[in-house]
């Protein structure tokens, strides 16, 4: 049975090329980067060359990358490392209510350290109003975060017309781009914010490998103490391969990149128009065509996601019900309901993410597998069976 994998948005294959530049830092080029001898010096000149390749992929300068560990550490470091550094000014933040987990929790721990945090809701499409979260910004506000993609849904916010309306009151904005860099163009200086969170996961890189960027002369707290690697601002043994790693993943994906979008970007469509045409009472999750090109997601009424999940994975299909920090927990997603979705079609959430080797042909399948499952899992649901009734069939 050929497998096929649908789940970009957990993970991304490793790029062979990747792997190959990867590679001498795990055998030969083992030297620490803070050693000044003659096997320090090539670990501390890839790190240095990473950097500048992750920074030429958002447009930022070298000096304004800081290399950590994954998408959710880049997020806390944002957010704890901003905020604390204002604390002084204030004790307020702002974020979207749809931020992923690790922006929330973070907000979560610094309130309680003394901060408050309001959340912007956002409209049906998962959008959220740049007014109306420049409304909720106070003079005690510390910092506003708003992610670029969501991984749940798909839809890519409007984060540089919340910078423009944020910079007249001084308040610095972090995006949570894990979901968005290196698929949609990012552009640091474009978008205006203060920070920006990033992993290579998420185009082909390692996992393990992830990066801020924070604009030069922000004010950042470290989040790790004990050392002086990354400037001072994030202590621990660098990880060189997984650095390199990313490095150069984010070189391909900045050559790759549009080339990537279009193939997806028609995969997607092909998913979003036919899908709810195979099979009745799907729901599109996100915006129509304001989203990542390679994200499709819906809500199945009458199922549960993780039974759709389990039955396309026995069929080859491996997809995702919401996002991977939280699909095992078996709870309806936040980001859903949010969105207004209710608690019972929430709990029907499925997420197709395509991956660059993902064919028509594969598509093309799932189409033909899923309305099936559909129907086996419906015959076992008392709610369908109601819903048939009160329809007359």
């Amino acid at each position: 049975m050929k497998r096929v994998y649908l789940d970009h948005i957990a993970a991304t294959p490793l790029d062979p090329r990747a792997l190959e530049a990867m590679l001498p830092f795990l055998r030969e080029r083992f030297g620490n980067p803070q050693s000044i001898h003659s096997f320090g010096r090539p670990a501390q000149e890839a790190v240095e060359e990473a950097r500048a390749q992750v920074a030429r992929l958002i447009n930022a300068s070298a000096e304004e990358i800081f290399f950590v560990s994954s998408g959710s550490e880049a997020n806390n470091f944002a957010l704890k490392g901003l905020a604390l550094a204002r604390r002084d000014k204030g004790r307020h933040l702002v974020l979207s209510a749809v931020e992923h987990q690790s922006v929330l929790h973070a907000a979560k721990s610094l309130e309680r350290q003394g901060f408050k945090t309001t959340l912007v809701g956002v409209d049906r499409e998962g959008l959220v109003d740049p007014e109306r979260l420049a409304a909720a910004v106070t003079p005690e506000t510390a910092l506003v975060s708003v992610q670029l993609a969501n991984n749940e849904v798909g839809t890519v916010e409007p984060v540089a017309e919340v910078a423009r309306l944020c910079r007249p009151l001084s308040v610095p904005v972090h995006t949570d781009a894990v979901a968005a860099a290196g698929s949609i163009p990012v552009d640091v200086r474009a978008l205006d914010v203060d920070a920006l969170s990033l992993a290579g996961d998420q185009f082909y890189g390692p996992k393990g490998s992830a990066a801020l960027y924070v604009r030069k002369g922000a004010r950042l707290l470290p989040l790790i103490d004990g050392g002086i690697q990354e400037g001072g601002r994030r202590a621990g043994t660098e990880n060189v391969a997984g650095i390199v790693g990313l490095g150069r993943a984010a070189a391909l994906a900045a050559e790759e990149l549009e080339s990537r979008s279009v193939r997806a970007a028609a995969l997607r469509d092909r998913l979003i128009d036919e899908l709810p045409r195979r099979v009745e009472q799907v729901t599109l999750t996100g915006h129509r065509s304001r989203r990542l090109p390679h994200h499709a997601s819906f809500c199945v009424a009458f199922v549960e996601g993780e039974a759709m999940l389990l039955n396309l994975d026995l069929k080859g299909f491996a997809v995702s019900s919401g996002s991977a920090c939280t699909s095992r927990a078996l709870k309806a997603s936040h980001v859903l309901l949010a969105m207004g979705l209710d608690h019972a079609l929430a709990q029907g959430s499925l997420v197709f993410s395509l991956i660059e080797g993902t064919a028509a042909g594969d598509i093309e399948s799932l189409l033909d597998v899923f309305p099936p499952i559909v129907e086996r899992l419906r015959a076992l649901s008392p709610l369908y069976t109601q819903y048939l009734e009160e329809k007359g069939k």
